[in-house]
């Protein structure tokens, strides 16, 4: 299992759009990629489940892989965060 922490840089945090193309990066890989926020978890592979989270602009969210590509998909997942989620 590995996880890192992340700033949501999006000005609209993690609405559908964004909630999304996340999801649909998690799904590239067979680990499980779960977003830690607030005391609770959300499971990344699932839009609804991510949305709600609610997280909004300038929230740390944790990303925590666990499965044999877990490292790529740790990798993969923050990349696209970092950059915005294609906003």
């Amino acid at each position: 299992m590995v996880s890192k922490k992340v700033k949501v840089i999006n000005y609209s945090g993690l609405h559908l759009r964004p909630a999304g193309i996340l999801c649909k990066e998690a799904m590239s890989f067979s680990s499980n990629v779960t977003l830690k926020y607030n005391g609770g978890e959300a499971n990344a592979k699932s839009v609804l489940s991510i949305l709600g989270a609610c997280v909004k602009m300038g929230d740390e969210v944790e990303i925590v892989c666990d499965g044999e590509d877990e490292d790529k998909a740790l990798e993969s997942v923050i990349k696209v965060i970092s950059e915005g989620l294609g906003e």
